[in-house]
């Protein structure tokens, strides 16, 4: 069973930088794991990834380094363990609002007595050894993004087998009465949120993890997370398309010299 990287560099007090996968392609997700990043999501809420295409994908960045991370449609026991067995190191559990909620999300990770995640690793136990060390590797994350989270964040932070929380930036935004935005760096209501949620996550001793975008991650890190995003697959591609094209129209149009 591989190494979690991602506990090793919290024990280490160093940030996990990673990036998001919305395309549902082992290919795409093999180049970005053969990038170097600490971590690759798997997006299955908003990206475009279901659970076969996941898969492959788990598969793709297990020739690598890089930890695997499932974000999952629902707080649903079923998806969770399903990913866990397809061999997901971390899971993101969208939207958690409660005590309950992050109970419910824990004990999906979890075998029993801690929790009520069956047993059948069917991916992940090739090679032996996983229900052994299961417990170490497996991280459960749940998402603060919502102004009911951030009321309930010392319940939620206290739920023993919380590694780390993820902030949603576009969810709490909303929640906040906000304009959905990726970065709202200066808006006083957001920083303020994200200041609460970073001082509690050093009280219980949970790592604060973020969207973030390369734009705004060596400051993130600075604050304080240490599960930062950095990029994405779409914003890659998408972004370098649109330069690459850009700078061969200019250089087509510009005249030729002699």
């Amino acid at each position: 069973m591989t190494e979690n990287s991602l506990r090793r560099l919290w024990k280490e007090d160093k940030a996990a930088l990673g990036a998001w996968l919305s395309i549902p392609d082992s290919f795409s997700a093999e180049v970005m794991a053969r990038a170097g990043y600490d971590w690759l999501c798997i997006d299955m809420q908003h990206g475009l990834v279901d659970y076969q295409r996941a898969v492959p994908m788990l598969q793709a960045i297990s020739t690598t380094r890089t930890a695997p991370v499932v974000r999952v449609p629902w707080n649903d026991p079923a998806i969770i363990m399903k990913v866990l067995d397809a061999g997901a190191q971390a899971v993101i559990v969208p939207l958690i609002n409660t005590r309950a909620d992050t109970e419910l999300a824990v004990s999906a990770c979890r075998y029993p007595p801690r929790g009520i995640r069956s047993y059948g690793p069917t991916r992940a136990g090739l090679g032996g050894g996983y229900f052994e060390r299961a417990e170490e590797s497996v991280c459960c994350i749940p998402m603060i993004e919502t102004a009911s989270a951030l009321e309930n964040l010392d319940d939620i932070l206290s739920v023993p087998g919380v590694d780390a929380i993820y902030v949603g930036p576009m969810d709490l935004s909303l929640s906040l009465g906000l304009e959905p935005k990726p970065d709202r760096e200066g808006d006083a209501v957001y920083s303020e949120a994200l200041g609460h949620i970073l001082e509690a996550c050093r009280r219980h001793g949970v790592a604060a993890g973020i969207h973030a975008g390369s734009r705004m991650a060596a400051k993130r890190v600075a604050d304080g997370f240490r599960f930062v995003l950095v990029s994405s697959d779409v914003d890659l591609l998408a972004r370098n398309a649109a330069q690459e094209l850009r700078a061969a129209r200019e250089a087509a149009s510009s005249p030729v010299r002699d």
